[in-house]
């Protein structure tokens, strides 16, 4: 984050930022992109953490073997998700 923060991007690309890195390690991440996101960093993130996406994003992209399943603002996709798929995924992920 820190090499690419040097290039002064106007938006920054995430594929699954915290997957392979130490348990205590991923919150600092976290917080790093968070901070990016209160500074007004355009940020495109793949994530399986539900917690900074329903918190830190605009907007939530819901894919399903590779479609957009559902889109829309964090607070309407994690709590009236309208697609049957969606709602199953979230049922599962948010109980773990």
């Amino acid at each position: 984050i820190a090499r690419a923060l040097c290039m002064k991007p106007d938006l920054m690309l995430f594929d699954e930022p915290t997957s392979a890195l130490d348990p205590e390690i991923v919150g600092e991440v976290l917080n790093v992109m968070r901070d990016l996101a209160k500074g007004g960093m355009t940020m495109v993130v793949v994530t399986h953490e539900m917690d900074f996406a329903r918190n830190v994003s605009d907007k939530v992209v819901f894919m399903d073997q590779g479609v957009i399943a559902e889109q829309g603002k964090p607070e309407d996709m994690f709590t009236h998700p309208k697609m049957p798929r969606t709602r199953e995924f979230l049922a599962r992920y948010l109980s773990e």
